[in-house]
């Protein structure tokens, strides 16, 4: 049985809450009770928590050990909803949405606070517009008709379902934490980097460095500044745009060694060195703030720390607690997968029922077994690299699977004439004009305007693996959200996950159910996001002691 109740906090501790029907009206009494976490703790049997925002009661809630099954986000669901009309960008509180339906001005989104690092409770300190526990049940029913409006209200529904999962269990793994060694990640640093030295905090290894690029010029050049760095070469007679490594490693400078090794060790010394430790790791856990559809595309990201940018060496230091073990799930080949089922391409799909080496298959199909041609036609096709031996390779993909190609083609025809395009589950880009049409430029710092020819060329290269990249997403939460429920009996714990890699942490003798858990979420998840295909969305495993290991 569906039961569902919304519920809002109330002065200090205390809660509002109702129970809902289906339709989203009052079932019954409109209660007050002193104390939320008691309200939701004595009614286990509630399937679904209606409430504005995941941030502003599930946090309090799992404080103090509870843990709710299902909820539905309403801020979340209302910049999907919004995002389905065309209208992304527009404020999406709950205040905001009560203004849009009963014709008062709308007020603009509160700011959110950045995480302060050590102190979780920043996440969730979000200032909210006042608004009567009423109006938030008013939104919520216009919600559930608004669904009914989309293109595919039941694909629709699933989307801001699973979005509203996914608020759960990234609070969960802020709670849980990513394990962390301050030892090992101290000794790494040292290894790299050195001691540093008294009073300026500076390693030996950079200092070396700068003093032999210093010395390759002829006079003190500070390598972290790319502008001095710049003016260097110049001086020396090479003309460079950036610093950037491909611009540089093939000049002919005894300069470019020990500058790309400065380059290399200060990015680390900078994001993730002594300082980021300090301020990041808390009793052997990393929380950097998990945000689940943080960006256009569905994408998570984090909000501080730098959580899905962890180098392969600072890996060493996310290591399992004793006893216990970290599984690392990576899911191959994804997003060319993920094309065979939103295309339905049925050569692609056939490719893609194997969970083996897609790109070896392709090869063998349409490149005469060259793999490393088939895979840059593949990420062409969905990247839109489709010019010059691109596009030579996007013909003779298209002779082998015109349908799937024609997929990521008609996406791109309609982000360049300015349409939508949608997920398969119904995420939808932002509408042309959008501030983001900047960003997509290759050159986004020229000013070009809007009737320039480049910025619809840029559109539709974004549209056309939006469409992939965002389905990839769709997939992804149903992923989650079944092998949430799947954990649920273990003592397991959901610790990371990005785009398509997800770590969890568990006791030894748990490792081999969880292997076989995080495959089988991903195969729920196949047939509950895209129906029945023969794709398979293969999981490449291991159980390692330390996340380095992994790969």
């Amino acid at each position: 049985m569906d039961e569902r109740w919304a519920i809002a906090p109330e002065g200090g501790r205390g809660a509002v809450l109702v129970r809902l029907r289906g339709d989203g009206s009052v079932a019954g009494e409109v209660l007050h009770e002193a104390d939320l976490v008691a309200a939701v703790a004595s009614r286990p049997s509630v399937s679904r928590w209606v409430w504005r925002s995941t941030a502003e009661v599930y946090p309090r809630l799992l404080a103090a050990g509870v843990r709710v099954e299902r909820c539905y986000d309403i801020e979340n669901t209302e910049g999907l909803l919004l995002g389905h009309a065309g209208r992304l960008g527009q404020p999406r509180s709950a205040a905001a949405a009560w203004a849009r339906l009963t014709g008062a001005p709308v007020p603009a989104d509160p700011p959110l606070r950045a995480v302060v690092p050590g102190d979780q409770s920043s996440l969730f300190d979000i200032p909210a517009e006042p608004l009567p526990f009423e109006a938030l049940l008013g939104v919520y029913a216009d919600q559930l008709k608004r669904h009914t409006t989309t293109e595919y209200p039941d694909r629709m529904r699933l989307l801001t379902a699973s979005e509203s999962s996914a608020m759960l269990i990234a609070a969960e793994m802020d709670l849980a934490g990513l394990p962390w060694s301050a030892d090992e990640h101290r000794a790494v640093l040292s290894e790299l980097l050195g001691e540093r030295f008294a009073g300026t905090g500076e390693p030996r290894r950079l200092t070396e460095l700068a003093d032999e690029i210093s010395a390759a010029f002829g006079h003190r050049v500070r390598p972290e500044l790319p502008a001095d760095v710049l003016k260097a070469f110049k001086q020396a007679g090479f003309q460079v745009k950036s610093t950037r490594k491909w611009e540089l490693e093939h000049l002919d400078h005894p300069a470019v060694a020990p500058l790309m090794e400065y380059k290399k060790l200060y990015r680390i010394y900078t994001a993730n060195g002594w300082s980021w430790l300090n301020d990041w790791v808390r009793d052997g856990r990393f929380r950097p703030g998990f945000v689940p559809g943080g960006t256009v595309s569905g994408r998570w990201i984090t909000n501080g720390g730098g959580g899905l940018q962890i180098p392969k060496v600072i890996r060493r230091a996310v290591v399992a607690d004793p006893g216990w073990r970290l599984v690392v799930a990576d899911a191959s080949q994804l997003e060319p997968r993920i094309l065979a089922a939103i295309s339905r391409d049925p050569a692609l799909m056939e490719v893609a029922s194997d969970p083996g080496d897609l790109y070896k298959a392709v090869s063998d199909r349409a490149f005469s077994g060259d793999r490393a041609q088939a895979k840059l036609a593949v990420l062409g096709a969905i990247y839109g690299q489709t010019s010059g031996d691109g596009l030579k390779n996007l013909a003779m993909l298209r002779k082998r699977f015109p349908t799937a190609v024609e997929y990521v083609d008609a996406a791109a025809r309609a982000g360049e004439d300015g349409r939508l395009v949608r997920t398969y589950l119904g995420r939808t880009c932002p509408p042309a004009g959008h501030r983001l049409d900047d960003v997509l430029l290759d050159d986004p710092d020229t000013e070009v305007p809007p009737t320039d020819p480049r910025h619809a060329r840029a559109r539709g290269r974004f549209t056309r693996n939006f469409v992939v990249q965002g389905s990839a997403a769709d997939w992804a939460l149903l992923m989650l959200a079944a092998l949430r429920q799947a954990l649920a009996g273990l003592t397991a714990e959901l610790v990371f996950f990005q785009h398509d890699e997800v770590i969890v942490h568990c006791p030894a003798d748990e490792a081999e159910q969880v292997t076989a858990a995080i495959q089988q979420a991903s195969d729920l998840a196949g047939t509950l996001t895209f129906g029945s295909t023969p794709t398979n969305f293969a999981f490449t495993t291991a159980t390692v002691q330390t996340y380095a290991d992994a790969k």
